[in-house]
């Protein structure tokens, strides 16, 4: 019977909170499947730590996310992945919105692993600059520094959009 219970209310978080993990591993990852890997293997650590873990179990998992993703960063620094690029659509058909997301998506996983992280908690999961820094593990001056490079950067990814954009429509 007690081994019934060892694992209680993981069940719980996971059908609560799933979702939204699942959300925060893609945006971490640049791919469903990746995140799907990424949100697994946090569960799996969470699982092994379980009997340490006391009060917010959802916390220690997010933390976890965030560590995970910086190691394999770091792993893929060493050898890096070829990405597809993302080619635009030649006519509207409705689901401009899901382009629009895959390629925020992808100049997204361009960015260095911290700016990434940082716009991640900043502007995904709506973490104060303190939060995101307690979340990363360094100072609120690096969060703000990596947020204004990250965006800057992205601003930069993002330009010939529009110019892109008004050369489909026109």
């Amino acid at each position: 019977m007690r081994r019934k219970n060892r694992f209680e209310g993981l069940d719980v978080l996971v059908a609560e909170r799933g979702r939204a993990l699942l959300a925060t591993a893609v945006l971490l990852t640049g791919s469903r499947v990746a995140g799907e890997d990424l949100v697994q293997a946090a569960l799996e650590r969470l699982m092994r730590n379980w009997h340490r873990v006391h009060g917010d179990r959802e916390g220690y998992l997010r933390r976890t996310l965030y560590h995970l993703a910086v190691d394999r960063w770091r792993l893929r620094r060493r050898r890096p992945e070829v990405l597809a690029e993302v080619e635009p659509p030649s006519q509207p058909d409705g689901t401009d919105a899901l382009h629009l997301r895959h390629a925020l998506v992808q100049a997204l996983v361009k960015l260095p692993p911290r700016q990434r992280a940082v716009l991640v908690l900043r502007y995904w999961e709506q973490l104060s600059e303190a939060e995101a820094a307690e979340v990363l593990g360094c100072s609120v001056g690096t969060v703000k520094s990596s947020a204004s490079r990250g965006l800057a950067r992205l601003r930069e990814l993002t330009a010939g959009w529009a110019l892109e954009d008004a050369a489909v429509k026109g």
